[in-house]
C-alpha cells in the first residue's frame, strides 16, 4: 500500500473516530455531553460562556481521558466559547472584547488557559498557537465531586469574579477582572449620542454613578454641569455639590448646594436636611429645618423638622405632638412609617441619629 493510501486511510479513521465520539455534529440529536451557557454581569459587562458537560463516568479523568501537557477543549464536542462585551483583563493581562474559544493545557501543578481568536472549530484538533489572543497560567485546586463538567462565577466583586472550571475533584480558577467605570465612560459616550442627550435626567443619572463610585469625580463633574446646561433644577445642583465635596472644594460645594435649595421643594428641603443628619451636621440641619419654618409653614414635612428640632433639644413630649401633627397631615402612604417614629420617640429614641 502506497504512502499515500496509508495517510489517507489514517484520516479516515480518525475522522471515524471524531464523529463517532461527537454523536450530533451533523444532526440535531440528543448528546452525552449536554450543551450549557453560564453568565455574569460585573458592572456593565457581560461574560458569557458556552460549553458542553462531558461526565465522569467512572473514568480516570485527569491524566487520563484528558492528558496532561496536551491541549483541552475545555469541554466537549465543539469549541468551549467565552464572550466578553467589552475589554476585560484576565489574570492582569488586557484582553479585548470579542468571543473567544477556551483551551486548556492542564498540567499537574499549574494550568495554561489559552484565549483563542478561532472560535468555530471542533475541538482542539485545528488549534493553532498562532491564533491565540492571550495565554495566562494558574493554579489548579481541590474540590468536592463533579460528575459533569461546569464553569461557574466565584467570588464576585464590583469589578471582578472568578471563572470556575469544576469536574471530577479539580478546580481551576480563572480570575476575570473590569475597568468598571472606564468601561461606564465608554458606554456613556456612546449612549448620550441619543434621544438621552435632551434631558437633564442622564446627564444627573451619569454624575451620579461616578459619585457613588467614587471615580473619576471630574468626569462625574462634567456630567453635572452638561446637566445643569440641560436644565437647571435642585436635583443636579445638588449632585454637583456632593460631587465638588468629595473633590476637596468645600467653599464651592456649599455655593451650589445653595443655588439647589433656593430651588429646593418642601420634601427636597427636609430630605437634604436628613443626609446632613446622616453625615453628624446636626447644626447645619437644625438650621435648615428653622429655615423650613418661614418657607413652608403649612408642609408636613416642616412638622416633621419642628418633632426633630424638639428630639434636639431633649423635649419627646414636644417631639411627640409635632409628629403626631406630622402624621395628621401627611398622605395616607407615608402614615405607618409616621408612626414608626411616633413609637420610637414614645421610648424616647433619638430619631436623629
Amino acid at each position: 500500500m502506497s504512502k499515500r493510501h496509508i495517510l489517507l486511510l489514517a484520516f479516515c479513521v480518525a475522522m471515524t473516530a471524531i464523529l463517532a465520539h461527537a454523536q450530533s455534529a451533523l444532526l440535531d440529536l440528543p448528546r452525552q455531553s449536554q450543551n450549557a451557557q453560564v453568565s455574569q454581569t460585573i458592572g456593565i459587562t457581560d461574560i458569557t460562556v458556552k460549553y458542553s458537560r462531558p461526565l465522569v463516568k467512572d473514568r480516570k479523568v485527569w491524566g487520563g481521558l484528558v492528558p496532561y501537557g496536551d491541549v483541552w477543549r475545555a469541554g466537549a464536542n465543539e469549541n468551549t466559547t467565552i464572550t466578553f462585551t467589552d475589554p476585560v483583563s484576565i489574570e492582569g493581562k488586557p484582553l479585548d472584547k470579542g468571543t473567544y474559544a477556551l483551551f486548556m493545557i492542564p498540567k499537574e501543578d499549574e494550568w495554561t488557559i489559552i484565549f483563542s481568536k478561532t472560535n468555530t472549530a471542533w475541538g482542539a484538533f485545528t488549534y493553532k498557537p498562532e491564533e491565540d489572543a492571550l495565554r495566562v497560567t494558574v493554579k489548579p485546586t481541590a474540590s468536592e465531586f463533579h460528575d459533569a463538567l461546569i464553569y461557574e462565577f466565584d467570588d464576585l466583586k464590583p469589578d471582578s469574579t472568578l471563572l470556575t472550571l469544576r469536574w471530577d475533584k479539580l478546580a481551576v480558577p480563572v480570575k476575570v477582572s473590569v475597568n468598571v467605570p472606564q468601561t461606564v465612560e465608554a458606554s456613556l459616550q456612546k449612549q448620550l449620542r441619543g434621544i438621552q442627550q435632551y434631558t437633564w435626567v442622564s446627564y444627573d443619572d451619569a454624575a451620579n454613578y461616578f459619585l457613588t463610585a467614587k471615580a473619576d469625580l471630574p468626569v462625574g463633574l462634567k456630567y453635572a454641569d452638561q446637566s445643569i446646561q440641560a436644565e437647571e433644577r435642585y436635583d443636579n445642583l445638588m449632585t454637583k455639590s456632593q460631587i465638588l465635596e468629595a473633590m476637596g472644594k468645600n467653599e464651592e460645594a456649599k455655593k451650589y448646594a445653595d443655588m439647589a435649595l433656593a430651588k429646593a421643594n418642601a420634601a427636597q428641603t427636609y430630605q437634604y436636611a436628613r443626609q446632613l443628619q446622616r453625615a453628624h451636621k446636626q447644626d447645619e440641619a437644625f438650621a435648615i429645618y428653622h429655615e423650613m419654618e418661614k418657607k413652608y409653614p403649612d408642609s408636613f414635612y416642616t412638622l416633621a423638622g419642628k418633632a426633630r428640632l424638639a428630639v434636639g433639644a431633649g423635649n419627646y413630649d414636644e417631639a411627640i405632638k409635632q409628629m403626631k401633627l406630622c402624621q395628621a397631615a401627611a398622605p395616607e402612604a407615608g402614615k405607618a412609617q409616621i408612626q414608626t417614629l411616633i413609637n420610637r420617640l414614645e421610648k424616647k429614641e433619638n430619631i436623629n441619629q
